[in-house]
């Protein structure tokens, strides 16, 4: 009886640290300087978090604790490795990759947001990724046009 209860075990733990990996865009990984910065700063963070758990006598603890590190690293070892660093703009012409853009919505709402990778775009800290559907509209426009999303109009009134 203790063998079953030691395979019933074994499978839950199995199935505990074979994490599926971490989604990974089919689009280009554009990323900032600083966003390049920031995905080693993650990939170290990982690995430490896995030689650590790697400490730990337990066997079952250890691949339970050592199972979301390892995706992680996995992950963040790929978008190091395919990211393509893209200078800031040179001007502040037309809304590119990395400029800040400010445009007003028709509800009088100024909203301000950088244009940057998907890994380090954070709406509510002011960044978005380049794919998402504003910085389409946004991604070559000038002061003074007018861009239409869900309904609403957007006039950017600054870029730099």
């Amino acid at each position: 009886m203790s063998v079953a209860f030691t395979k019933e075990d074994s499978a839950e733990t199995a199935s505990e640290t074979l994490l599926p990996d971490r989604p990974v865009s089919p689009h280009p990984n554009l990323v900032t300087e600083a966003g390049l910065k920031a995905l080693e700063l993650q990939l170290h963070e990982a690995r430490e978090a896995y030689e650590t758990a790697q400490k730990i006598e337990d066997v079952n603890e250890r691949r339970r604790q050592a199972a979301g590190p390892l995706r992680d690293a996995r992950y963040f070892a790929a978008r190091v490795r395919t990211a393509q660093v893209i200078p800031d703009p040179t001007s502040t012409d037309a809304v590119a990759f990395g400029s800040t853009v400010t445009f007003s919505r028709d509800d009088g709402r100024v909203q301000t947001y950088r244009i940057v990778g998907e890994d380090e775009a954070d709406p509510k800290s002011g960044s978005i990724s380049f794919v998402s559907p504003v910085a389409h509209l946004l991604i070559g426009k000038t002061v003074g046009d007018v861009v239409a999303i869900s309904g609403q109009d957007l006039k950017i009134i600054a870029i730099a």
